[in-house]
């Protein structure tokens, strides 16, 4: 591999990385006293560093132990509506009722269950349906009860479990197939995560409840979550898992497109006052936090004997997974944020070279350049991949990213503009006057002469106070 001086390869992490990394996991499990645990890093789409640590010695765990995952799972679920979405079968804005009838909770949207805010009930009625068989709840009237909704629907958000068992019954019905079946065929085989499955396959780690009070240990039972399986039932691997991870960075044309999965990244629930305080969020089926300045998206999981997290910083192309066999102790999630911001501070990802676009629409690159909202100064700008941006020349202000159109439009992408049309508008001699933007007028000077300005310009022009 060729590498600038002074740069290391890419797959390789500095010796006191590592050791950082190493420190990291050991203080967690020593501290969370966890039988064992695992975690990897990713970089640049590739896994740059394993570690483990285990209570028995000489039987650490590498990256092809399973380990249940919890609810890592709805993440994997969401992926499969997504596609759904993306073959034109559903809209997200459907109701579930149209496409799963019967069920009671049918009138939450498909995007309102995927984000939790379909009003359900955070757990299942009865036994507590992580540590009992899912026979005792073979149908989905068992899973929701008699009173499935604890909030009107899409008023706030409130973490479901049987809003994504919801789910995978709709991928059951529109699939006609079971959902690990559907799973298996259409994400895991295709992202090569062959270590991934319903039921525990060797190697894998037992479940255990270590004494709050004495350092001593009870089995967990490993139940089959039955109808519940779509919300929390999957084991995997770091191996497999950071394969996964490189997929929700980047997209996979064979699973979901990179617009798709940055469509999960982004947040979808009204936050209330404590993920306000937290810094956190909820997109499609993926957790999002403001960590350590940085802005990192995945899932946590945990069933009784397991814990697991997976936090991916999409901005420094860094994730990390980490899994333990404790029903509590470590948080997992936290450590995985460690990771990443231990690599993103000591090894800062550099940019690629600068390279000049290959070509250019010459009527895009004319209205390059500086335009006014009335007196706010804002640039417009070409990106290398095709879009165009606009935002304040200078500060804080509406900022948002375009893709263009067929009819000559752009449509935005994200920001306070996502999903208005930014139009250039042509006088009677062809040439643009102005840029629409959702009515606002953008002019190429500030309330010029003869400028299409909603209220007209004083036609005094610009003067002084005497």
């Amino acid at each position: 591999m060729t590498t600038t001086p002074g740069q290391t390869p890419a797959e390789e992490l500095l010796p006191a990385t590592r050791r950082a990394l190493l420190h990291t996991i050991a203080t967690a499990q020593a501290e969370g006293r966890a039988p064992s645990l695992v975690a990897a890093v990713v970089r640049g789409g590739k896994t740059v560093w394993h570690g483990s640590r285990t209570s028995v010695e000489g039987h650490g765990p590498d990256e092809n132990v399973q380990y249940r995952i919890g609810s890592i799972t709805k993440t994997f679920t969401a992926v499969l509506v997504l596609r759904l979405r993306d073959e034109g079968t559903l809209d997200l804005g459907d109701p579930l009722e149209k496409h799963l009838p019967g069920t009671g909770a049918g009138e939450a949207t498909i995007a309102e269950l995927l984000a939790h805010t379909g009003g359900l009930a955070a757990e299942s009625p009865g036994p507590w349906w992580e540590r009992t068989p899912g026979s005792l709840r073979p149908e989905l009237a068992d899973v929701l009860g008699e009173r499935p909704h604890r909030h009107p629907v899409g008023r706030r958000f409130h973490y479901s479990n049987p809003g994504y068992t919801l789910l995978g019954a709709l991928i059951e019905e529109v699939r006609g197939a079971p959902w690990e079946d559907v799973l298996r065929r259409e994400v895991l085989e295709p992202l090569g995560m062959r270590r991934t499955s319903g039921q525990p396959r060797t190697p894998h780690a037992g479940g255990w409840a270590v004494h709050p009070w004495a350092d001593v240990m009870l089995p967990e039972p490993s139940e089959d979550l039955g109808r519940m399986a779509p919300a929390g039932q999957l084991w995997s691997t770091s191996g497999d898992l950071a394969r996964f991870a490189v997929f929700l960075t980047h997209g996979d044309d064979r699973v979901l497109s990179t617009e798709s999965v940055r469509e999960m990244r982004t947040p979808a629930a009204p936050a209330g006052a404590e993920e306000v305080a937290a810094g956190a969020a909820y997109g499609l089926g993926m957790q999002i936090q403001h960590r350590d300045g940085r802005t990192l998206v995945g899932h946590g999981g945990s069933l009784p004997g397991f814990l697991a997290g997976l936090m991916i910083g999409v901005e420094d192309d860094l994730a990390a997974v980490v899994l333990a066999n404790c029903t509590s102790g470590p948080p997992v999630s936290a450590v995985a944020a460690d990771l990443v911001r231990i690599v993103a501070e000591a090894e800062p990802r550099i940019p690629e070279p600068w390279r000049s676009l290959p070509e250019v629409d010459r009527a895009v690159l004319d209205l390059a350049g500086p335009w006014y909202w009335g007196t706010h100064a804002f640039a417009l700008r070409l990106t290398a991949d095709g879009d165009v941006t606009l935002g304040p020349l200078a500060g804080d202000g509406r900022r948002s990213r375009f893709r263009a159109g067929d009819d000559g439009s752009w449509t935005g992408l994200d920001g306070y503009y996502a999903g208005e049309l930014l139009r250039a508008v042509e006088g009677p001699n062809g040439s643009v006057t102005h840029l629409d933007l959702g009515s606002f007028v953008f002019t190429r000077q500030p309330y010029g002469d003869g400028a299409p300005v909603p209220g007209g310009v004083d036609p005094e022009g610009w003067r002084g106070i005497k």
